[in-house]
Parts: structure tokens; sequence; C-alpha cells
């Protein structure tokens, strides 16, 4: 109340993202299912992701954003050519190439589709060109982080067109070759630490993501070890500039 007595309405807080992890395989579901046992607040749906009527869709793809197999090409084909076409001049646009790469890995790009749902599609690369085998690296991690991060930094941008639910499928389980018991653990390392954090960018979250899972080699019948998660949210200091990381202009 002012001093004249107004009394205005308090502040409405600011909305919680709602994560769905979604995947058609019986074994990447019951791998999150035991990953994710301490986070209810995370809906894991066995099922197809065109059926999920959310803000935003994630794609997992490739550094050059060619939606030509797996998830993207299914994707490509629900939501049209354009869709691929808008996500590869978004990149062109806010990420500087370096080398024969597009979108560099821990970056991603989040562009209208023209439809009530998914009103966004995020594209995050899990690898350099198709069919990789990342099973050796902390890709899906980052292609997690990226999403994220992505969604994120557009509700900064955008405050009255904000992003409120997001699915993601299982990443790097396909042509990847990462046991979806690892991938699991991965994404669970990548959420965790996007939502007791808040990054300036995708360099400084990517950098905290490898000082959490530090130097990565996953054993197939060992998953990773993860990181404990925040007691609370808070503004970690970005790191100094990177000048071979490629990010926002």
């Amino acid at each position: 109340m002012d001093v004249q007595g107004t009394q205005h309405p308090p502040a409405e807080p600011e909305r919680r993202l709602i994560v769905t992890l979604v995947d058609l395989s019986p074994k990447m579901v019951a791998a999150w299912r035991q990953s994710f046992e301490q986070n209810p607040e995370v809906h894991i749906v066995q099922g197809s992701m065109l059926d999920q009527r959310v803000d935003a869709w994630v794609t997992p793809t490739n550094s050059k954003i060619s939606m030509d197999g797996g998830l993207d090409a299914v994707i490509k084909n629900e939501l049209g050519t354009g869709i691929e076409a808008a996500a590869k001049r978004m990149a062109k646009d806010r990420f500087v190439s370096r080398r024969d790469e597009t979108l560099p890995l821990g970056c991603a790009t989040c562009v209208p589709t023209g439809r009530e749902v998914p009103r966004f599609l995020v594209s995050t690369p899990t690898m350099h060109q198709s069919s990789e085998d990342i099973s050796a690296t902390m890709n899906v991690a980052l292609a997690a982080m990226a999403a994220l991060q992505a969604v994120r930094m557009h509700n900064q941008e955008n405050p009255t067109d904000p992003i409120y639910t997001v699915a993601l499928p299982g990443l790097g389980v396909g042509t990847g070759q990462v046991p979806p018991e690892i991938a699991a653990d991965l994404m669970w390392s990548a959420y965790s630490l996007m939502m007791g954090g808040e990054f300036v960018d995708f360099r400084h979250a990517s950098a905290m993501l490898a000082e959490e899972l530090g130097e990565l080699n996953p054993m197939r019948d060992a998953p990773p070890v993860r990181p404990a998660p925040p007691a609370q949210k808070v503004a970690v200091p970005a790191p100094p500039p990177d000048e071979d990381f490629d990010d926002f202009d």
C-alpha cells in the first residue's frame, strides 16, 4: 500500500519451466525414471514427440542442422521444410562458423514454427556430422544443457511470448550409440545444473557443465558420477572470454 492508501497487486511470481522427457523406447523411459527419480516435477512419457502439446519441441541435430534422419526428419516432415531453413538462418545470423561447423556443440537455436503447438522448435546438436559415435563424449549433456539454455535466453529476449513447457527426447541413443542409462544420467546432470543456476550465455553454461562433469570417458557398464544439485538457484560468475568458442554476437 502506497502513501495514498492504494493497494497494488503482488508481482506475479516467475513461472518455472516444465520439462517433459518423451521417447518411444521403453529402455530410454526406464532409464529416465531411474535417473530422475528425485525430480517428480519432470514429466516422463513413453510416446511420440509429435503428440506432446507443449510450447517447444527439442530435436537432436548435427552441427549443420541437416534434418535428414531420425527424429529430425520426422519433425521436418511434420512442420514443413521451412523449419530447417529457419533454424539454419538463425544459426548463420547469430553464430560465427568455426571451420566447417554452422552450429557449435553446446549451442542451440530456438525458432518459431508458425503453429499453435508447438510454437517453437529448439535444435540442439549432439554431433558434428550425421551418424557419429558419441558414446565416449559429454555431447548428450552439452545438447540437453544447450536446449534448456536456448529456452531461457528466448524467454529473456521475448518476455511477451515466453516458453513455459518444453519436451526433450532421448539424446544420443540412436546413431550416437550412447546407452540409455548413460544418456539419462547425462541429461539429468544438464537438467540439474540448469535448474540450479543462471548462466549468461552458452559459453558460460558449457564451462560450468564441464567443471561439474570433469573429463568424461563413460564406460558402458558404469554411468558417470552425477554432481550434487545446488541447494538453491544462484547466479554463477561467468568465465573469462574464450576466443575459440563461438557464441552469440
